[in-house]
C-alpha cells in the first residue's frame, strides 16, 4: 500500500478521535456545570459517556484538560492574527484586534458553559492563568516590534500590555457569565480596553 493510499485513512482516525474527545469535553463541561467542577469525578464523566476513566485519560491528561485544552494550537492563531495587524497600529489596538478571535469562537452556548465553569472553580481559574501566561510568551516578540524608545524599557512594556490584554479578557468573560449574554462578550472587551486607554 502506497503512502499516498493510507493517508486518508490516518486523517479519518484523527478526526475521528477529535471528534470522540469533542464529546467527552462537553459532556464533562454539563456535568461540571450542573454538579459542580470539584464534586464531579474523572469517574462520574467515564460513566456519563459510557468509556472507561483509563479512557478518559487517552483524551485528557486532567479534569482541568476536558475544559481548558491544550492552549498552545490556538495560542499559535491568535499570535499569527497579531502578526498580521498593521505594523505601525498601536500595540494596544493590535492586542485587542488579535483578541478578537478569541471573542468570536467563544460567543456561543458552548463558550458561555465553559467559562461559566472556568469562573466556579480556583483550579481552572489557574489553569486559564497559565494559558494567558503562555500565550504572553507567544505574543511577547510580536508586541516587541511594535513598541519603540529605549531598548531598557521595552521588554517591561511589552509585558505589561500583554497581562494588561489579557486581565481585560478575564474581566470582560467574568462580566460576560454575570450578565447571562445581556451584553456581547465583544462590547464589554471593548470597555474593559477602553478602561485602561
Amino acid at each position: 500500500m502506497s503512502e499516498a493510499t493510507r493517508s486518508p485513512r490516518l486523517d479519518l482516525r484523527g478526526a475521528a478521535r477529535d471528534a470522540v474527545r469533542d464529546q467527552v469535553a462537553e459532556s464533562a463541561l454539563r456535568l461540571f456545570d450542573e454538579h459542580g467542577f470539584d464534586a464531579t469525578t474523572v469517574d462520574d464523566v467515564a460513566r456519563a459517556v459510557g468509556i472507561s476513566p483509563r479512557s478518559f485519560f487517552r483524551y485528557f491528561t486532567s479534569k482541568e484538560d476536558a475544559v481548558v485544552g491544550d492552549p498552545m494550537p490556538y495560542g499559535r492563531l491568535v499570535t499569527d492574527d497579531l502578526a498580521a495587524r498593521p505594523a505601525d497600529e498601536q500595540p494596544w489596538d493590535s492586542l485587542r484586534a488579535a483578541l478578537q478571535r478569541l471573542v468570536d469562537d467563544a460567543e456561543n452556548d458552548r463558550g458561555m458553559l465553559t467559562m461559566r465553569v472556568v469562573m466556579s472553580s480556583p483550579s481552572l481559574r489557574a489553569r486559564h492563568l497559565e494559558k494567558h501566561l503562555a500565550w504572553g510568551q507567544m505574543f511577547e516578540p510580536e508586541v516587541l516590534k511594535r513598541i519603540g524608545g529605549l531598548a531598557a524599557t521595552r521588554r517591561l512594556r511589552a509585558h505589561a500590555l500583554i497581562h494588561a490584554a489579557f486581565a481585560c479578557l478575564d474581566a470582560a468573560f467574568g462580566e460576560w457569565v454575570a450578565l447571562e449574554r445581556a451584553r456581547t462578550l465583544s462590547e464589554l472587551l471593548d470597555d474593559a480596553f477602553q478602561a485602561l486607554r
